[in-house]
């Protein structure tokens, strides 16, 4: 039994030995903790003047901010407009935008139906006169009712909306002569008669309704 306890008492020396506080008790600062290390005797320290985070430099102030001078807003993307962005940006438009200004961007989205402040339609004069970055700045600062969205849609995607908001003015303005000749004559027809319902009865019955008929008066004793 000697040897049995010896090996045992071997394992519980090796296993008391790896049981340390190394990574319990790290030499590390806690959030907003006090700190012994530093004069002011605070964690949270000022960052180093000059230094940018990571993902922050926003070197291209026009890019992030839709001004080409103090509250003058560009009217210009600061990149190629392609399908694929105005895809993007109807996707965007549809989840952030449309429940107030509709997807068709009249300003009568479901929300505004159940009672919210009506905003503008994007198909006025005043709203179609806007340069596209007075629209990137709106979703960035907000305006009015309207909260800003800097948190939910990022700078290329507010871009993005913006540009699409231009496809939604131009769909309802857009003249003749800018649909290819082969799909003019679908617009510029006369529009098909659609078919007239059917008039009503004599009787105020519409064709095909039965008249209610009035429930069999019960005998009496009859079950109630």
């Amino acid at each position: 039994m000697r040897p049995q306890f010896a090996t045992a008492a071997l394992l519980l020396v090796l296993t008391l030995a790896g049981c340390r506080q190394d990574m319990h008790n790290q030499p590390k600062v806690l959030p907003l903790r006090q700190s012994d290390f530093f004069a002011d005797q605070r964690t949270a320290r000022t960052p180093v003047a000059g230094t940018v985070a990571r993902g922050q430099l926003e070197e291209d102030a026009y890019f992030y901010s839709g001004m080409i001078a103090p509250n003058q807003p560009g009217d210009a993307i600061p990149f190629p407009v392609t399908e694929a962005v105005l895809q993007r940006g109807q996707e965007r438009f549809n989840i952030y935008c449309s429940p107030c200004h509709s997807r068709v961007g009249d300003g009568n989205g479901m929300i505004v139906q159940r009672g919210y402040r009506h905003p503008p339609s994007f198909h006025t004069e005043q709203a179609r006169a806007f340069p596209v970055g007075h629209f990137f700045d709106v979703m960035t600062h907000g305006f009015g009712a309207m909260p800003d969205y800097a948190a939910q849609v990022a700078p290329p995607d507010r871009w993005a909306i913006a540009a699409y908001i231009r496809v939604l003015q131009y769909s309802q303005h857009a003249p003749v002569a800018d649909v290819p000749p082969a799909e003019r004559g679908r617009i510029a027809g006369t529009p098909a008669q659609l078919p007239q319902a059917p008039a009503a009865s004599s009787t105020g019955e519409q064709p095909g309704t039965q008249s209610a008929q009035p429930a069999p008066a019960q005998k009496p004793g009859g079950r109630r």
